[in-house]
């Protein structure tokens, strides 16, 4: 299993920019596909980004062209820059492992305590 711990979110005025970093803990990480997810309350968790473990992305409509999901197998790490925020980016964002099923990315369990991300306007 891989464990995450998510770090490197905050408060930022809109049109600012944010890195998001995952450590994930496994010996199968560098085998696996990542994710970033973010969730608001009252929502259900939406899928921002993925990343396959040969660097392949994927990205939700409204991150295109804003975010940048990228990994370093090496450190365990997983990152998410985020530019041109705006205030509806404002979210808990979690990292977690999963696999592609068809067109839909299935997360693990495992989800980590997430970080806030907060944009000013």
């Amino acid at each position: 299993q891989v464990q995450v711990v998510e770090s490197g979110g905050g408060l930022v005025q809109a049109g600012g920019s944010l890195r998001l970093s995952c450590a994930a803990s496994g010996s199968i990480f560098s085998f696996s596909s990542m994710a970033w997810y973010r969730q608001t309350p009252g929502k259900q968790r939406e899928l921002v980004a993925t990343i396959t473990s040969g660097g392949s992305t994927n990205y939700a409509d409204s991150a295109k062209g804003r975010f940048t999901i990228s990994r370093d197998n090496a450190k365990n790490m997983v990152y998410l820059q985020m530019n041109s925020l705006k205030p509806e980016d404002t979210a808990v964002y979690y990292c977690n492992t999963g696999v592609r099923v068809g067109r839909t990315f299935v997360p693990s369990d495992n989800w980590g305590q997430g970080t806030q991300v907060t944009v000013s306007s």
